[in-house]
């Protein structure tokens, strides 16, 4: 497993000297740009925009990491919308703050489309869908896990990272499809594997990071990925499509905004210089450690990857009944 301890060192030791090409546009005579990230230290959207800030050195002479953990993200997104429309002020953040979380929160403190613009995505990754010892070892499909459980009603849990999330949707979308009763533990983090390895719940949706070390110890087992391609990690998973099940295809990614004032050119330099880092092979090597994917959009591409997102999600979490939060 990576550790954020092992990337630091992998850092220090050279590692990301090779994703700081001097091409990389800078921000003149800036003091201070902060990267916002809504998670605490040592989780993987924190590892990885510290790996970025690493790279983007030349881009501002001090570029630091600013933890505002809290809100599952929300409170860093408020703070970036009263920021600097200058290009020092940004978030790395997870599409469900902008694609899912609209739908699900009657209050959120910002406006997804009004208050940010922008930049581009740095990464993405799929979820998997693992079952534990609860579920009998003949069910080594999709399809036969659905069967198990509308045979099972009282067993048919799964647990996640947290509600009204897309791991969340993920599980309320495959019961849809499938006809059957699925209860929805939220662990408010990766404890839902735990109690999966120990019998007490039948089936976890986690981004494959997540389950992967267990799925590759024989603890858990994989059922599919919701990616649109087989993961090279796991190349005898099938994908949901493949299983028959397309309606879950879904990948989270992690992208970078701004406050929604700052110049379309500053927009475009900073795209510029984070899609150098993302392109770098160290930096993909590194992303590949935590089973993750490089990515990176323009600016107009990245707005119409929301927009799809949102519309996609927005339809998912009205058909399942699911009672928005303040």
């Amino acid at each position: 497993m990576i550790t954020k301890r092992r990337f630091v060192s992998w850092a220090c030791a050279g590692g990301l000297a090779a994703i700081c090409p001097k091409t990389i546009p800078t921000v003149a005579a800036q003091t201070v740009s902060r990267m916002l990230v809504g998670f605490g230290a040592g989780g993987a959207i924190d590892v990885i925009a510290r790996m970025l800030v690493d790279g983007m050195k030349d881009y501002s002479p001090s570029f630091i990491v600013d933890n505002r953990p809290g809100a599952g993200g929300r409170l860093a997104l408020v703070a970036l919308k009263g920021g600097p429309a200058d290009g020092t002020a940004m978030i790395l953040t997870p599409a469900s703050s902008v694609a899912v979380f609209p739908h699900v929160y009657k209050t959120l403190g910002y406006d997804a489309f009004k208050d940010f613009a922008p930049v581009t995505t740095v990464c993405s990754f799929p979820f998997l869908i693992t079952v534990g010892p609860m579920v009998p070892a003949d069910v080594r499909t999709l399809a036969d896990f659905v069967k198990w459980c509308a045979a099972n009603p009282k067993q048919a849990t799964y647990g996640s990272a947290a509600a009204g999330s897309m791991l969340h949707f993920t599980g309320v979308t495959l019961a849809k499809a499938g006809r059957f009763e699925f209860v929805h533990l939220p662990y408010g983090g990766p404890g839902g594997i735990q109690d999966l390895i120990g019998g007490r719940i039948a089936a976890t949706i986690y981004p494959i990071g997540t389950a992967l070390p267990h799925v590759q110890s024989g603890a858990i087992r994989a059922l599919a990925t919701t990616g649109p391609q087989r993961s090279p990690r796991l190349l005898d998973v099938p994908t949901v499509r493949e299983a028959g099940y397309p309606a879950l295809e879904a990948n989270e990614w992690f992208g970078v905004f701004v406050p929604a004032n700052t110049p379309t050119e500053t927009v475009s330099q900073l795209n510029a210089a984070i899609r150098t880092v993302v392109n770098a092979g160290a930096f993909k090597t590194a992303l590949a450690k935590l089973s993750v994917d490089p990515a990176g959009e323009t600016p107009e591409e990245f707005a119409l990857l929301i927009k799809s997102d949102f519309d996609r999600w927005g339809s998912i979490v009205q058909a399942s009944g699911f009672m928005p939060e303040d």
